[in-house]
């Protein structure tokens, strides 16, 4: 099988992707999208732009009532072929995340060196959109925080 053929998360099972360069941020359209999300009383949505150029852009807003209580600016961003999932929670200096692992429909970056999150995952779901943080938590437990998201109502 000709591997450059192959979607790029799909080849990128030892951490290398083999899509073209042009092709790499495709691999993670599903991304793309308004995702919405209620938990604990909060309103939580993430919208990503569809891929372009050579990275994927998202923003992040947490509500509780009337106040939006958290906001992020994300990004996915290509460096020697591998993907960075970039944070920049309330706005502070990014935090990188590196590609660890994946498939064609799921996506695992992480930085051990941050102190919360360590592990930050996508999935695509049939129904929409499944992300999760995860680190350790308080008492030296691992703590994994899911997010089961949707496509907003338009």
């Amino acid at each position: 099988m000709n591997k450059s053929r192959l979607p790029g998360l799909v080849a990128a099972a030892a951490l290398s992707f083999s899509a073209s360069a042009s092709d790499q941020p495709a691999a993670l359209d599903w991304f793309a999208g308004h995702w919405c999300a209620e938990r604990n009383g909060e309103f939580i949505e993430e919208t990503w732009l569809a891929p372009r150029g050579d990275l994927l852009l998202g923003l992040s807003r947490t509500v509780k009532g009337a106040r939006t209580s958290s906001f992020e600016y994300l990004r996915v961003e290509w460096t020697a072929g591998v993907p960075s999932y970039i944070a920049q929670p309330q706005g502070h200096p990014p935090v990188p995340f590196r590609w660890t692992a994946g498939g064609a429909d799921w996506a695992r970056f992480e930085n051990a060196a941050n102190e919360f999150p360590k592990r930050i995952e996508y999935r695509r779901t049939k129904d929409g959109l499944y992300a999760e943080i995860a680190g350790i938590g308080n008492g030296g437990k691992e703590l994994v925080i899911p997010f089961n998201y949707r496509a907003c109502p338009r």
